[in-house]
């Protein structure tokens, strides 16, 4: 099964599944490696404060990676649900501003970053309303 199968007999669904499947897992690799960094590489050169922030964007991020995945398996089953597409795309990019915001708030301390922060949660709950949706109406 080559790319040229790939690009032809793919359907928008099945993309979509296996575009989550990597994004989240990409994700939760990303998740544990920052998690990693934050306990070994940053522990002696950020205060309590800040590496508590960092913690708090890895486990946000990690679960977020998971929630992804679980899209992924929900469009396994209802391959053309724009809702739950667009609750993993939304999952993604709750993790970025939000988990990103906070890395970087973290390793800067500019605090007007903590003002994104809450863009990516909004993020977050709608995905997870999506996905409520999307179970009533397809599941």
């Amino acid at each position: 099964m080559g790319i040229r199968y790939w690009i032809f007999n793919i359907t928008k669904g099945e993309m979509n599944m296996k575009a989550f499947i990597i994004v989240g897992a990409i994700n939760a690799f990303l998740a544990v490696a920052l998690g990693a960094f934050g306990a070994h590489g940053l522990k002696d050169r950020l205060d309590a404060h800040y590496l508590e922030i960092w913690k708090t964007g890895v486990t946000y991020q990690m679960f977020h990676a998971l929630g992804i995945l679980i899209v992924a398996m929900l469009l396994s089953k209802v391959a053309s649900s724009s809702l739950f597409t667009w609750s993993g795309w939304l999952m993604l990019a709750g993790i970025i501003l939000f988990s990103g915001s906070l890395y970087v708030l973290s390793l800067t301390k500019i605090g007007i970053l903590g003002a994104i922060t809450p863009l990516g949660g909004v993020c977050f709950l709608a995905a997870w309303v999506l996905i409520v949706l999307g179970a009533m109406k397809h599941l």
